[in-house]
């Protein structure tokens, strides 16, 4: 294997792929997943493992905590960072296409292990339309997912066939940030149900709110596994920090706070 060439834009759309679907904490030559791609792409696991903690040293949501990668991220790292961060969509699907290149004729794909739970289509009845949008879906749920380490951010909850990706501001008001993994809560089923009906919301302090209105009963069961977080802190992922205005969009027009 060569390793002293230069990075093919396949390559980087590859690896910054690995480093939105990989935890942080796992970006090192001994993850299976991280060997199986670099044989794949004729690098090394030592040399796929530091380009993704070159990407990392990029990310402000790593640099901003006090950790940080290696510090020989390319040109060519700063562009593709770039032109990731202003174009999720696109970049979703770039790297799934690239992916799926280097993974022609191979035994197995990289779909995630249980399917993404189903999300209503608006972009047509078109099937190249409806690939896409399974590939953009799977993208982001193993992205937000892999960020809180396959926990619920609210509950602890670590059963993958029980989480969703969920989006805080919804996949049909704005198509602009349907992949971006800032606009995503790592949730149980129960709980993204409960966000997406405007019964839950999280605070600026990052605090889960439980609506007054909507839970004025004594149930056990919601006092249980709704009420009982009121005021608690959700767990922060490692990186894709879910973004403020998101949020605040979400308190202001889903949360259902007030009679």
């Amino acid at each position: 294997m060569s390793n002293r060439r230069r990075w093919t834009r396949q390559e980087l759309l590859v690896a910054f792929r690995l480093y939105c679907q990989i935890p942080f904490g796992k970006l090192h030559k001994q993850n299976p997943e991280i060997i199986k791609i670099a044989e794949l792409i004729d690098r090394t696991p030592s040399a796929l493992a530091m380009k993704l903690t070159n990407i990392a040293s990029l990310d402000p949501e790593i640099t901003s905590t006090g950790r940080r990668g290696l510090t020989g991220a390319s040109a060519a790292d700063r562009a593709m960072w770039e032109e990731m961060k202003n174009g999720w969509e696109n970049f979703a699907l770039a790297s799934t296409d690239a992916m799926h290149s280097i993974l022609q004729g191979r035994e197995g794909d990289d779909s995630e292990d249980e399917s993404p739970p189903e999300y209503q289509d608006y972009s047509g009845t078109d099937r190249i339309i409806q690939t896409k949008t399974r590939n953009g879906q799977r993208f982001f749920r193993k992205a937000v997912l892999s960020a809180y380490n396959y926990r619920c951010c609210i509950t602890g909850l670590s059963i993958p066939k029980l989480l969703v990706a969920s989006h805080i501001v919804p996949w049909r008001i704005d198509s602009m940030n349907r992949l971006n993994p800032r606009n995503g809560l790592a949730l149980s089923v129960l709980h993204d149900k409960a966000f997406d009906l405007g019964m839950i919301t999280i605070n600026e302090d990052m605090t889960v709110r439980v609506s007054k209105k909507e839970f004025r009963v004594s149930d056990e069961f919601v006092v249980t596994t709704l009420k009982s977080y009121d005021g608690k802190p959700i767990e922060l992922p490692d990186k894709f920090r879910p973004d403020e205005d998101f949020l605040d969009c979400h308190r202001q027009n889903i949360f259902t706070e007030n009679d």
